[in-house]
Formats: structure tokens, C-alpha cells, sequence
């Protein structure tokens, strides 16, 4: 099962989405996609800023949030997301907060976490990352 970060789902709303994205996405269930309640937030941050809004929101309701489940951060991801910040500080390569979360979601539920973002999300210890960009 796959948790799918921010620069993965993005994509999708993109003029020209990642022609290996979309042929992985094919061969997955819906009910084996995923995405963290903090990249829903990111999602829309950019969205909001894009002089496109309008056209972003009506393709990620056709386009994505049918097809994806949205987890929260509950106290276990919390749990996961408190003991990650504090290894990551302690050997001096911190992660965003937002980053931390997703990661802490992502080990709570045992989900491989999709981004394009390899090198950053490498650093968290037991994290399952793949790039399907």
C-alpha cells in the first residue's frame, strides 16, 4: 500500500503528468492509494497561490481525491512523528515539519511512501520510499 506525498499527487494536476506515474498508478487499486490530511493542506496551499485555483480544484475532484483515501495524523502517527524528529535533530539532518508528519503517517500505517523526493525522505530510518516520477 502507498502513502503518495505532495510532489507525486501535483504532478497529476499537472499540463503534462509524469507519462511512468500515471502507468504505475494503473496497476494499483484504489484501495491501496493513499495520502496523508498534510498534503491535502500543501495541495491546496499552492493551489490557492496558482492564478489557475479554479481549474487546479476541478481537476484534483475529478482527477484525484476520488481515487485516494486520506489519513489524519492520530496519535500514533504522532508517536512515530515524535521519536523521527528527535533521532533526525539529534544527528543533525532535521527534517520540515510537514515532512515529519507525512513520515510519521507513513510508518504508522506501514504504507511505502511515493515522492519524488528520495534524498530528503532517506534520512528517516525504516521509511519505505519510491519515486514513481
Amino acid at each position: 500500500m502507498y502513502l503518495f506525498d505532495t510532489d507525486t499527487l501535483s504532478n497529476l494536476i499537472s499540463k503534462r503528468p509524469s507519462a511512468r506515474l500515471l502507468s504505475k498508478l494503473a496497476h494499483v487499486s484504489p484501495k491501496e492509494q493513499f495520502t496523508s490530511a498534510i498534503t491535502v493542506g500543501e495541495i491546496y496551499y499552492g493551489v490557492h497561490k496558482s492564478p489557475r485555483a479554479n481549474d487546479l480544484k476541478e481537476r484534483l475532484e475529478k482527477l484525484v481525491w476520488p481515487k485516494v483515501q486520506i489519513i489524519s495524523f492520530d496519535r500514533k502517527a504522532a508517536e512515530v512523528y515524535g521519536q523521527v524528529r528527535a533521532e533526525l535533530e539529534k544527528s543533525g539532518k532535521p527534517l520540515a515539519e510537514a515532512d515529519l508528519m507525512i513520515a510519521g503517517i507513513s510508518l504508522s500505517r506501514n504504507l511505502a511512501l511515493i515522492t519524488g523526493n528520495i534524498k530528503h525522505f532517506g534520512r528517516v530510518k525504516g521509511l519505505k520510499v519510491e519515486n514513481w516520477l
